[in-house]
């Protein structure tokens, strides 16, 4: 795992991927995935009668990686200019001269990398499922155990009235089951092969059998139309997959944010061995959290190079489809470390119930009071008086509630009984939970 881009470096290429998906797209992972579609083409055109079934085993048994030589498939790829055709020939150099003429029969290097692209989304997509079910049961997890625990909900970055802590995990919970429920969705159009020769057309040798065929020999469904220049199904992955990072990023900033000292509420766990800061070694920084929101914004730049590809030209355009071959493996790379990071994440973090108690203070309960002095005022005078009451009383360091009995607002026993409430939030969170369990 060694090149150019700080994302394949042995240092720092665990920030940028998981090993499993990494393994996909890496050369030799991506040539062996050629090579297979290559021998599922052969085995299916054999079916059908277009290839004699003898030379589609051989094709098969020879189409190895480890049986190449990939510096001639490199060199091959450079000297024709063509995208395949140092594979073709590596190929052939090990096949017996008699089944040459019976490879790569009536395809495109597009037939063959789109059909390639299908086979590693379904392999990057179960990677992502995985972690984003860990992060989800981790999220449930801590909506159950915090569902009582109240905290200061903040808007625009201000305390405002209360709410619980399980609450705000069950509404990652909820996010994240919404994307497992498009992974889901989405897969049948994605998971698709694509044969359709020179120009989509499909002609002869191969047929609409051949095509059926050689998708299912691979597990993926039949397009029922070429789709060389139809570039929504990558758009739709890779925005989709963005949309995964942006949730992971929300969810890494919230803890960012509640882990700072003057907070506290919040800390991500921390592995021993690790250093916060070489000059300040009293600082615990929030590693992870504060990656998930780089890998977003990363993986927002490459799903909009993929929405690009969708005005493509004509039945063929090298403009769009070859932007894919980085945009596409980058934002699956760096979805899969988000997944892998945001499910260790939630998996491991501590919550400090006291620190939320603690700025918790009296004045995140002006909503609840405001709803009181409404009925004995109306919503206008009512906001209008206890505006300008709580600005004095902030001003001069005092309790809200001994704020607004001094103002009159409030009397003695009414202000003695007001404990916060954090509204119909614990509901809230039974009724994700219950959505989760029965699996709707």
């Amino acid at each position: 795992m060694t090149g150019a881009r700080i994302s394949d470096s042995l240092m720092y290429g665990h920030l940028w991927g998981t090993p499993a998906v990494r393994a996909v797209f890496e050369e030799r992972g991506r040539l062996q995935g050629w090579l297979d579609v290559l021998a599922a083409l052969a085995r299916a055109q054999a079916a059908e009668g277009v290839v004699p079934a003898a030379a589609a085993e051989s094709i098969t048994a020879h189409a190895k990686a480890d049986l190449l030589d990939l510096g001639a498939v490199a060199a091959g790829t450079r000297e024709t200019g063509h995208s395949t055709l140092g594979l073709i020939r590596a190929l052939a150099e090990v096949l017996p001269d008699d089944v040459h003429r019976h490879l790569y029969v009536g395809a495109t290097v597009q037939d063959l990398t789109d059909t390639w692209t299908a086979t590693a989304l379904r392999t990057v997509l179960a990677e992502l499922r995985g972690d984003l079910q860990r992060a989800e049961a981790a999220a449930l997890d801590l909506a159950q155990r915090h569902r009582d625990t109240l905290m200061a909900g903040r808007t625009h970055g201000q305390p405002g009235s209360p709410v619980t802590f399980g609450w705000k995990a069950a509404s990652w919970a909820d996010e994240l089951r919404r994307h497992l429920d498009r992974l889901d969705e989405g897969s049948p159009r994605w998971l698709v092969g694509q044969l359709g020769g020179g120009v989509g057309s499909l002609a002869a040798p191969n047929t609409i059998a051949v095509r059926r065929r050689f998708c299912a020999e691979l597990g993926l469904a039949d397009p029922g139309i070429s789709w060389l220049t139809a570039r929504d199904r990558i758009a739709e992955v890779g925005v989709v997959l963005a949309m995964v990072t942006g949730t992971l990023a929300r969810i890494g900033n919230e803890v960012f944010e509640l882990q700072r000292p003057e907070i506290g509420e919040v800390r991500e766990p921390v592995a021993e061995g690790v250093v916060g800061s070489i000059t300040m070694p009293h600082k615990r920084n929030p590693e992870r959290s504060e990656h998930l929101d780089t890998l977003a914004r990363l993986a927002r730049a490459s799903a909009a190079v993929l929405m690009e590809g969708m005005s493509g030209v004509h039945e063929r355009d090298g403009r769009s489809w070859k932007a894919e071959w980085v945009a596409l493996p980058e934002v699956c790379l760096l979805a899969s470390a988000a997944c892998a990071m945001g499910a260790d994440l939630l998996a491991g973090l501590e919550v400090d119930e006291a620190a939320m108690r603690r700025n918790l203070d009296s004045y995140t309960g002006s909503e609840q009071v405001l709803a009181v002095l409404t009925e004995r005022l109306g919503r206008h005078a009512a906001r209008a008086a206890l505006q300008s009451a709580l600005a004095a009383g902030r001003r001069a360091g005092r309790p809200m509630t001994e704020t607004l009995v001094d103002a009159g607002l409030l009397g003695a026993d009414e202000a003695a009984a007001m404990t916060p409430s954090a509204g119909c939030c614990g509901e809230m969170v039974e009724l994700v939970v219950a959505r989760h369990r029965s699996g709707s």
